[in-house]
């Protein structure tokens, strides 16, 4: 089977969101992938943020597998758990970094799914394209147990499934286009072509992920199993390898994926709680605080501030869910220097 990806209506111009103030500039476009790719291949973010200093976004478990491919500056990613990121507007500056957390400085990212936080940062200056992975995509396109991500964020050329450093040649061939459109023609190409020499994922994998999804994380594993014909410890095991953590971890992503979405759409506590099927208002709470380093309350207020006045809006990896938060743009203790990196971390 050919791997081109003919022309349809879905290449034409992206939407693209520039602007400019005091502060910076920025400017985003977005596009569908090319229908051969979908539903496996969620959708394509491009960016391209000038500021004079240091940016920074917490970032919460999503129900996909995240690849940036930056072709200018580097993200270093930290983990967020604990509370010690500040997130509460101007009363919460947060602790001191402690020692001894992962991280990572890269430029090409491929964040599986994880049960933990992350805390994202840059020099200012960043420019790339996100894709946004299901996780049974991401198995076929890099053609490894996605359990060896670890819940942790990697270079996808150091996972050593495709051609030696083909994921960096990639983001170096996006930076060299002129045009998003371009950009996202080449990625419809590539992932095609990718996915195709790639292992399928199992048919019961597929169904099994999309009834967790489609009840919001709230299906029980056992009924889920019986559902797609296998034994729970069967379920466990293909999830641990073709959706990267075991299907309680993913349920408990997808349940607090939804009640961040029902939280700041103006649900209560307890309307949430209900809805999503905690025990309780403080068993939501504590989930929320293990998941995204902060309470509810916190996570809420702090999507209400407008933290950098003139800025670029917080966009969110999934749309319509509440992902992520910018924060303060300011020089976190125990921040790194940024600099250009390439695809060999």
């Amino acid at each position: 089977m050919s791997s081109r990806v003919p022309r349809t209506p879905s290449s034409a111009r992206p939407p693209i969101r520039p602007a400019r103030c005091p502060n910076g500039t920025w400017e985003t476009a977005s596009a569908r992938p090319h229908a051969r790719l979908r539903p496996g291949v969620i959708g394509y973010r491009g960016f391209r943020l000038a500021f004079p200093g240091p940016r920074a976004r917490l970032e919460a478990p999503i129900g996909a597998v995240t690849l940036m491919l930056g072709f200018e500056g580097a993200v270093r990613i930290t983990e967020a758990t604990g509370g010690w990121v500040g997130v509460g507007g101007r009363g919460g500056q947060g602790g001191a970094r402690p020692d001894g957390l992962r991280t990572a400085e890269l430029s090409v990212v491929l964040s599986g799914m994880s049960t933990t936080p992350v805390l994202g940062e840059h020099g200012g200056r960043l420019a790339g394209v996100e894709v946004l992975l299901t996780p049974w995509a991401a198995f076929t396109l890099f053609s490894v147990p996605l359990h060896e991500l670890s819940g942790w964020r990697v270079h996808p050329d150091a996972l050593g499934a495709l051609p030696d450093a083909a994921v960096a040649r990639l983001a170096h061939e996006l930076g060299e286009l002129s045009s998003w459109r371009a950009r996202f023609q080449l990625l419809d190409t590539t992932l095609a072509r990718w996915l195709e020499a790639g292992p399928p994922c199992a048919s019961g994998t597929v169904r099994a992920w999309y009834a967790l999804t489609h009840s919001g994380g709230a299906a029980p594993v056992t009924r889920i199993a019986d559902q797609v014909g296998w034994s729970v410890r069967h379920l466990e095991n293909r999830f641990r390898e073709q959706i990267g953590i075991s299907p309680k971890g993913a349920a408990r992503v997808l349940r607090l994926q939804r009640a961040r979405r029902l939280l700041c759409s103006g649900a209560t506590q307890a309307e949430t709680a209900a809805a999503c099927g905690y025990y309780d208002q403080a068993h939501l709470s504590g989930e929320f605080k293990a998941m995204t380093g902060c309470t509810p309350r916190e996570f809420f207020l702090a999507r209400g501030v407008h933290v950098d006045p003139g800025g670029p809006p917080a966009t969110d990896r999934l749309a319509g869910e509440a992902t992520s938060l910018v924060l303060r743009g300011r020089t976190r203790t125990g921040s790194a220097s940024f600099s250009k990196t390439t695809g060999d971390h």
